[in-house]
């Protein structure tokens, strides 16, 4: 009877051994697919803030993108797109979050989107001969995105980058014509700003809220 004691004990010991090997893997894999869920979601976080300040950079620089062209958003509504006017470019990224240069002040940026939802810091500011042109990540990460970008990003500035520091958000890069011959002209995504007067701070959407609920907590910029 002792013999059988034994040998029951033997085989409750090495079952128990057997699914804490279970528990632990079947617990690894559930962490590897939340920590990618979460990496995901960040990166859509970080695609809406980096297109919300290049939008905002358009808008300070007065220009819109019209079949295919970088134009004066200040065109005529009834005659030909008119070019460009050369526009000093704002002296940081806080700046966009008042234009002093309009009367009205008009407010470009939302104080949330000042905070790289990957890094947590600051953006890298990306400059052309000291001119603020646009803003990318700080960080070495591989992205899980490889492609399938919206259709108002260049595909050369984010389709199979080994990096986040290497997505470039920048106000003069165009989509390219499509191969039926128009052109995709921006597509405005949910959480593309609007000039608004101090006075208004109104008009952000519920999938704009609420992905800041999740990513602002503790990350909050004061201009």
């Amino acid at each position: 009877m002792s013999r059988v004691l034994r040998s029951n004990g033997g085989f409750t010991y090495i079952g128990a051994l057997v699914m804490a090997v279970i528990v632990g893997i079947m617990a690894s894999r559930a962490a590897v697919v939340w920590s990618t869920a979460m990496k995901r979601e960040r990166e859509e976080e970080l695609i809406s803030r980096g297109t919300q300040i290049r939008n905002a950079l358009r808008k300070w620089y007065k220009v819109k993108v019209v079949d295919g062209k970088l134009v004066s958003s200040q065109s005529p509504s009834n005659g030909p797109a008119v070019a460009p006017t050369a526009v000093a470019g704002p002296p940081e990224i806080k700046s966009l979050l008042q234009d002093p240069n309009t009367p009205a002040k008009l407010r470009y940026l939302r104080p949330y989107c000042l905070v790289d939802p990957i890094t947590g810091k600051e953006w890298d500011e990306i400059r052309k001969d000291g001119k603020l042109i646009g803003v990318k990540s700080k960080s070495e990460q591989v992205p899980v995105k490889q492609g399938n970008f919206p259709f108002d990003l260049p595909p050369a500035d984010f389709e199979k980058k080994k990096k986040y520091s290497e997505w470039e958000f920048v106000y003069d890069r165009i989509p390219p014509v499509t191969a039926t011959g128009g052109a995709i002209q921006g597509l405005k995504t949910s959480g593309s700003p609007t000039p608004t007067s101090p006075q208004d701070t109104s008009g952000s959407d519920e999938g704009t809220s609420t992905r800041r609920s999740r990513f602002n907590r503790g990350n909050s910029t004061t201009p």
